[in-house]
């Protein structure tokens, strides 16, 4: 038996938006939290251009005497250092990759916001993606309380879009089942 795919398409049209009309609001809580992380990565962008044609070095060092740390210690001293050498190209370059990011922040909002697929399959490797590095942090750093909420944040986010997309092409393979 063979299907006529242009006699399905409505039917898997309408399966595919009924889907994804039950899951319209976590995918909106999801496109939040995307539109957060833009906004976030603009604003260290936007602070990072206030940066520009000012000794670095000076700045993280004041920092560093700001919070009450040590600047003798040597991983202040290597940031300090490493903050000195840092050049305005290099740090336009830096403040383009942060927006950049946001921008992909944003655009990933944007379709999660509409219940795009593409989206959210975007969702579940991006956010995949930063899971092995988000346990590392968690293993080295067990004390840190922002370090477990941002990892249980981001599984709980990767599981939830597996199951929209599961979902998803349940409904289409009933749909195509039922013919």
């Amino acid at each position: 038996m063979t299907l006529d795919r242009s006699s399905l398409s409505p039917h898997l049209e309408a399966a595919s938006q009924k889907t994804h009309a039950s899951h319209l609001a976590g995918l909106r809580a999801v496109a939040a939290l995307e539109i957060f992380k833009g906004v976030l990565a603009l604003a260290g962008g936007i602070a990072l251009l206030t940066l520009l044609h000012k000794d670095l070095g000076d700045v993280a060092e004041n920092i560093i005497e700001a919070l009450h740390l040590n600047p003798a210690d040597r991983v202040f001293q290597a940031f300090i250092e490493a903050a000195g050498r840092m050049s305005d190209r290099r740090l336009i370059t830096v403040v383009g990759v942060v927006v950049g990011y946001a921008i992909i922040r944003f655009v990933e909002a944007y379709g999660l916001w509409h219940a795009r697929a593409w989206a959210e399959w975007f969702a579940i490797l991006s956010g995949s993606a930063y899971l092995p590095l988000e346990l590392i942090e968690v293993a080295k750093h067990p004390a840190h309380l922002i370090r477990w909420a941002v990892l249980i944040a981001n599984i709980l986010v990767v599981l939830y879009m597996i199951y929209v997309r599961w979902d998803a092409l349940k409904a289409a393979k009933a749909v195509v089942e039922t013919g």
